[in-house]
């Protein structure tokens, strides 16, 4: 009876639903071209990053290499978009990593994927309101903080005179959320932005090319003397000097945080059901908006610090302050006005995510019903929008801009790894039936019949996928992620390893041995033949290549992000156990047809 009690419990948390059938190519509905994909990926993506987050990272995590750091996290994102690509291309509905985990490994990890994606919009909304202050404080000459401080200071604490403008903007963003709901009207002016946010970082790229000196990329101890900032044999807070002032940590822990700047090609695969041809618009979408982007970030990041020495950058400094040290004042006001409207968009677009996402997930019965009540005739969530417009500028008092950055893009680099995850899973299974129920499809095909064997395990008797040969690729794939992780925390301690310590390079060989031949038994499976328009090449290394640079760059955050992450996590886990796993649709379905 316990045991039966077990297997029911488990078999709820790994249950997958089936895929329900995409909207139809000639529906009206579908409406966005390639264009307007690579539209949206570039004008969500090219946002906050670009403009705030290259000073954070150049003034004390990276210096000049911030150029390294962009690349690394691009080839990143690079290899996360090939297996969004497929996966979208496999499963053509609009949704997020939440769904395409759900259909993959199961109800228990999409909630967590789901759950924490919410706090991770929240926070990347929180970002948006903080860059979107600092720019037009920046604009105005700081005279915002300086009022509220004189006017205001009298009659309430300090602390909320200096943050009241995050609740005011945020208030705005709510009203501006509720009234102007149709944002299907919006793709011209989304191109529109797009181009001019273009346009305008092209002008800097040019402009640091014209008036950069690649001094500034050679610097040493005898230039910061020269400029009166140390006169001692210490260079420990500008770092060492020359293109990689704070050494390989410092490139390792920029890359982690210029990860964020790539995440907003998300926009894309939300998008599928309105996507004309997805199988062929998707694809291309994701991989031409994130190299047009890789292309954007490293000019950029190059002009900035040919224009600027990496120690004239401080924290909280945005792009267009550069101008004012090469002597450029009008060209920093016509930059500021470019981020304020790039801004500006972001801000009408940063609630939609998760209205959809809260909107799904209360739908499957993972969540409390009264978040997806919608006001009549539009698809916002008003309870929804409520709670986290007042949760987004809590989070922009209490944290950050860097706090921020970090959770965000731990949120994104876990997602893209479960979804990495999921595409090597996809490619081995068998084809399953909408309208099918898993374990009836297993029954009819058999699995009792098929026996595990050494054998059968390196030279699967079919040329095509069983329920087998699937079970043994999800469980590999499971032990794979789990020997990545090990791995990854291993070599985070790079300095240990770079010693010579032979217990610690025994153990990178030993899991490297173990991996190798866990790849070789998931190389040797059968794959699905069904005939998708893109396919990530070289399975089973490019998803696993992806999981290990995503795990490794999540390593380098901090230890106060990976906290705020486990709370987030364990309110999550204790609303899923208490609520979600009793209310969800399809575990009802599950055990009303048992």
């Amino acid at each position: 009876m316990l045991r039966q009690a077990l297997r029911r419990f488990g078999q709820k948390l790994v249950h997958r639903p089936p895929l329900k059938e995409p909207v139809a190519e000639d529906d009206p509905q579908r409406r966005l071209s390639t264009l307007d994909l690579v539209a949206l990926g570039v004008g969500r993506t090219v946002s906050v990053g670009v403009y705030v987050l290259a000073g954070e990272v150049v003034s004390n995590q990276a210096g000049p290499s911030i150029v390294i750091c962009f690349l690394v996290a691009g080839l990143s994102s690079v290899l996360s978009g090939l297996c969004y690509a497929e996966i979208t291309a496999r499963v053509p509905l609009s949704g997020s990593s939440y769904l395409y985990t759900y259909v993959t490994i199961g109800e228990l990890w999409a909630f967590i994927t789901g759950w924490n994606l919410i706090f991770f919009l929240v926070a990347d909304t929180a970002n948006v309101t903080r860059a979107w202050i600092l720019a037009f404080a920046n604009l105005l000459g700081n005279q915002i903080s300086q009022t509220l401080r004189e006017r205001i200071l009298l009659y309430v604490p300090q602390v909320l005179a200096e943050y009241l403008v995050f609740f005011v903007v945020d208030l705005v963003l709510l009203l501006m959320e509720l009234q102007t709901l149709n944002h299907s009207q919006f793709f011209l002016i989304t191109k529109v932005i797009t181009l001019v946010k273009l346009l305008v970082l092209h002008f800097v790229i040019i402009s640091g090319f014209i008036k950069g000196d690649l001094h500034n990329w050679t610097l040493t101890e005898d230039d910061y003397i020269t400029a009166g900032l140390n006169d001692t044999s210490s260079l420990s807070p500008l770092g060492s000097g020359g293109f990689v002032p704070f050494g390989f940590e410092g490139i390792l822990h920029g890359a982690a945080t210029c990860f964020y700047t790539f995440i907003g090609f998300h926009n894309i695969f939300e998008r599928v059901e309105e996507a004309q041809n997805p199988q062929h618009s998707v694809p291309m979408g994701i991989v031409i908006s994130l190299f047009i982007c890789l292309l954007v970030y490293f000019g950029v990041s190059s002009a900035l610090t040919l224009m600027v020495p990496y120690y004239k950058l401080q924290p909280g400094s945005i792009l267009p302050e550069a101008f004012l040290h090469i002597g450029w004042a009008s060209a920093y006001y016509v930059v500021a006005f470019g981020f304020l409207c790039s801004l500006s968009s972001s801000l009408l677009g940063s609630m939609l995510p998760i209205h959809q996402l809260i909107h799904k997930m209360a739908k499957d019965g993972l969540l409390f019903p009264v978040l997806a009540r919608i006001e009549t005739g539009t698809y916002a969530p008003i309870v929804a929008t409520v709670i986290f417009s007042i949760t987004a500028p809590v989070m922009a008092v209490f944290f950050g801009l860097t706090d921020l950055v970090n959770f965000r893009s731990l949120g994104s680099l876990l997602a893209y790894s479960l979804v990495a995850l999921c595409v090597l899973i996809l490619r081995y299974q068998p084809q399953r039936r909408n309208e099918e129920n898993e374990a009836e499809v297993q029954e009819e095909n058999g699995p009792a019949a098929e026996r595990l064997t050494l054998q059968g395990l390196l030279f699967p008797g079919s040329s095509t996928p069983t329920p087998l040969s699937g079970q043994v690729v999800y469980i590999c794939s499971s032990l794979l992620a789990l020997l990545l992780t090990l791995l990854c925390l291993v070599l985070a301690q790079w300095p240990v390893l770079l010693s010579g310590d032979p217990v610690w390079i025994s153990v990178v060989v030993v899991l490297l041995m173990l991996m190798t031949g866990i790849t070789g038994v998931i190389w040797r499976q059968p794959q699905s033949s069904s005939p998708l328009y893109f396919k990530v090449p070289a399975l089973p290394l490019v998803p696993l290549l992806s999981i290990f640079m995503n795990v490794y760059l999540m390593m380098q955050m901090t230890a106060g992000t990976w906290a705020r992450f486990g709370v987030s996590t364990l309110i999550g886990l204790a609303i899923y156990f208490s609520y979600g796993i009793k209310h969800s649709v399809e575990g009802v379905g599950m055990a009303n047809s048992t």
